[in-house]
């Protein structure tokens, strides 16, 4: 499940570029030599003895799903649900880590868990099997992968079985900022008696003091049929509306896309409570399986600090950050150096357009900021500076009255749509690479240093023939130069 917004991990999660695309915790090694690119991975850091290499968390958590293929699991490719609009970056991203979806389903809008798991759950029953679905939102972290698989493998022989398995996180202190499951033991294991919210801290001491307490993930494994089944029964509302708005899907490649104006029709609601909170005292069988792997959800810059390496006074940093005479301290640095200070239980992020200052303790109520940020419409609210498309990226280096300047990457093969803009005319000064350009009914190769003038008005279009990444700056003048003055006549990513 890669729908989420991550609005708490602000500045650095944007609308645009959400918290599971980020690189926050994970890094795998790359391929040693003599080892085959194309190699499948085994799991989240054995690809090779080579130097580090950043992951995002979704691309972390697709790695750990295929650490489950065995002798005894047969694996289908990952099921991505996720936002129309990150439907390009999931492909890029899944593509790096050479993993092949079997399908991306597009939610039109969000509609919570529940809705996206049934979705998943009919893709699965198409073919007339019903397998297994190992469910998994998209943005956590875990730090023993083998025991993470252990747990998994245990719940899906459990899933097999016809039951509803939930990992459950053993907690090492009285947490307040997560749900809770009680369990119960019998002889097949942990039960699963009841479903808690949030406590306040005296609660959450008395759980952890008692035991049977554990957190709840958010991840599930369940037959397709299950799913359906308790759905059916606990909210056949949801399950009729979003049958409806899969019945008149469309399918463009690996993208399948549910019909819009009935999706919105589809009720709002969380997976636990639209059925798993409902199962305890039913003949649903509801089983737990405890997960010791270091799991944390990353739900706010708190949590990123928990997990990150820090020095002897607590402070822990990523990015070009000096820190003095501070404690328990977070600092990331993203595009220049940031030096802290006299600070204690404190964060600071930044990033080319923002920064964040905030107690560590209350880093959760970033989302005021982010509130505001939508309120008035501030473009800090969806997007970076740096800007990612289909075909690469663009990245607003300059602006003032009347100009624009961009650095732009075009990926080889790809072009930019065939477009013009009513109030703006573009230069274009190529950096490195080939650029095919379509300026009015002329078409021109430019290489590094040269350049052209597309007029307003002029119907032009940027493509990247070449085996390397094209880079141009691109300056823009006129009266209006929002992103929104774009007609496109064609598009090879369906934005025409």
């Amino acid at each position: 499940m890669a729908g989420g917004s991550g609005t708490r991990l602000w500045p650095l999660s944007r609308a645009g570029y959400p918290k599971q695309f980020l690189v926050l915790s994970g890094y795998r090694s790359a391929p040693s030599a003599g080892q085959k690119p194309g190699a499948p991975p085994k799991g989240v850091s054995d690809l090779g003895s080579g130097p580090a290499i950043p992951e995002s968390l979704f691309q972390l958590a697709a790695r750990r799903l295929a650490a489950l293929a065995s002798p005894e699991f047969e694996l289908s490719g990952p099921c991505i649900v996720g936002n129309d609009e990150h439907r390009f970056l999931v492909l890029d991203q899944l593509r790096e880590t050479r993993l092949e979806p079997s399908s991306v389903l597009l939610e039109p809008l969000g509609r919570n868990t529940a809705p996206a798991l049934t979705l998943s759950a009919l893709q699965a029953l198409e073919g007339g099997t019903d397998p297994v679905l190992v469910v998994t939102p998209a943005d956590q972290t875990v730090t023993d992968a083998a025991a993470f698989t252990a747990a998994l493998q245990q719940a899906v022989r459990i899933a097999a079985e016809g039951a509803i398995a939930i990992l459950g996180i053993t907690p090492d202190r009285p947490e307040t900022g997560y749900g809770y499951i009680r369990t119960t033991a019998d002889a097949a294991g942990l039960a699963v008696a009841r479903f808690v919210e949030k406590p306040d801290l005296e609660t959450a001491r008395r759980y952890l003091a008692e035991g049977g307490y554990y957190w709840n993930s958010g991840m599930f494994v369940l037959r397709a049929s299950v799913w359906m089944q308790a759905l059916e029964r606990f909210r056949p509302d949801i399950a009729a509306a979003t049958r409806a708005a899969w019945a008149v899907r469309k399918t463009d490649a690996k993208f399948v896309r549910p019909g819009k104006t009935e999706f919105a029709e589809v009720p709002s609601e969380s997976v636990d409570y639209a059925v798993m909170e409902r199962c305890p005292g039913t003949d649903i069988p509801l089983r737990m399986v405890a997960l010791d792997a270091g799991w944390n959800d990353l739900g706010a810059w708190e949590a990123v600090w928990q997990v990150a390496d820090k020095d002897e006074a607590g402070n822990a940093c990523v990015g070009d950050a000096l820190i003095a005479d501070s404690q328990n301290t977070l600092v990331h640095a993203t595009s220049r150096l940031v030096g802290v200070v006299g600070l204690k239980d404190v964060v600071v992020v930044e990033t080319a357009d923002a920064v964040l200052v905030s107690d560590r303790a209350r880093s959760q109520e970033v989302k005021q900021i982010v509130n505001r940020l939508g309120a008035e419409q501030r473009g800090e609210h969806a997007l970076h500076r740096k800007v990612h498309r289909p075909w690469g990226w663009y990245d607003s280096i300059d602006q003032g009255e009347r100009f624009q300047v961009k650095r732009i990457m075009v990926k080889p093969g790809a072009a930019l749509s065939l477009q013009m803009h009513h109030h703006r005319a573009e230069h274009w000064i190529v950096v490195s690479g080939t650029a095919e350009i379509v300026n009015g009914d002329k078409t021109i190769l430019l290489t590094e240093n040269q350049s052209t003038y597309i007029p307003l008005g002029q119907t032009h279009r940027l493509a990247n023939p070449g085996k390397v990444p094209l880079e141009i700056i691109e300056v823009q003048s006129g009266s209006y130069l929002g992103e929104d003055d774009i007609v496109r006549f064609e598009d090879t990513y369906g934005r025409a």
